[in-house]
């Protein structure tokens, strides 16, 4: 079940991604409710994610915390 919501909160913010104040609110209610590891992997992706929207990559600082 865990995996599932980090796999949804992935299609979530690939979704939103339009939109950088949107993207940034729903990558902070991620980090509220997804587990430890989930945050790492969440982390990975989304470096990756930001290579090819470098609009976003001030969002990282959110998981950094």
């Amino acid at each position: 079940m865990a995996r599932a919501m980090l796999e949804y909160t992935k299609t979530v913010l690939s979704k939103v991604s339009f939109d950088a104040v949107l993207f940034k609110r729903e990558l902070e209610k991620a980090a509220k409710r997804l587990l430890p590891y989930e945050i790492e992997e969440l982390r990975l992706w989304l470096k990756s994610f930001t290579n090819q929207n470098p609009e976003l990559s001030d969002c990282l600082l959110l998981l950094n915390n």
